[in-house]
């Protein structure tokens, strides 16, 4: 599980998903704590953290920049009692959205906020992840849509009204059908919407967030180039 803090990773995994070729700038064993003076740089390891140390890793997170840090790490015997605390420290909602291409290749983008973004919303009542993703998409696009697969489900924090919220996303690979009206949804902030080819696309999402960067990575990885041979 990857959760985006102040667009920083965080990431939560079992042993036998730590990669034994990936190298750490700092690594903290579990009776460490956290010392007075935090430079964390590049990527950090934290073995079996207490939830003590868990809620000050977040805090730290949250309110500081920490400009040289690429990523943290959390890795425990049991995953999902790790992945279970983290979570109860957050409000939950539910979002979902489109990756969407059309017959030429072209990946749709919107420009919100002043960042390149991919379109989604929070769900409705009763909705299905999937419905969400198409009525967000088709809403805020207006264009018309088919879900094709589930791609990924992002995770990524804010504050809101003084509250901490953990906003979990489900993504979509979908079709573009039809797309002759065209048009960014300005009552939600959307001032612009293209289509991008893959590169493009690339160079436009440096001006993203790291979350978005990232689900745009997850959907090249499952459309490889063919090889030239």
């Amino acid at each position: 599980m990857r959760i985006f803090v102040n667009d920083k990773p965080l990431n939560l995994i079992s042993y036998e998903e730590l990669e034994a070729k990936k190298s750490y700038e700092s690594i903290y064993q579990a009776s460490e704590e956290l010392p007075e003076k935090i430079d964390w740089k590049d990527d950090v390891l934290f073995h079996e953290p207490s939830h003590d140390l868990i809620i000050k890793i977040l805090y730290v997170m949250r309110t500081r920049k920490l400009k040289d840090l690429d990523s943290i790490t959390l890795v425990s015997k049991d995953r999902s009692v790790l992945k279970k605390f983290v979570k109860s420290r957050f409000n939950i909602i539910k979002a979902a959205g489109g990756v969407v291409t059309n017959k030429k290749h072209q990946v749709l983008l919107i420009y919100r906020l002043g960042k390149w973004d991919f379109p989604k919303g929070k769900f409705e009542k009763g909705e299905t992840p999937e419905e969400c993703a198409i009525r967000e998409v088709e809403e805020e696009c207006a264009i018309k849509v088919k879900a094709t697969k589930h791609l990924y489900n992002t995770w990524h924090t804010y504050s809101q009204n003084r509250k901490s919220i953990l906003k979990k996303t489900y993504w979509y690979e979908m079709e573009c059908i039809s797309d002759k009206g065209m048009t960014p949804q300005k009552e939600e902030g959307i001032d612009d919407i293209r289509w991008f080819y893959e590169g493009d696309a690339k160079v436009a999402l440096v001006n993203s967030y790291p979350s978005m960067r990232y689900l745009f990575k997850q959907f090249i990885k499952g459309h490889p180039k063919p090889q030239i041979l």
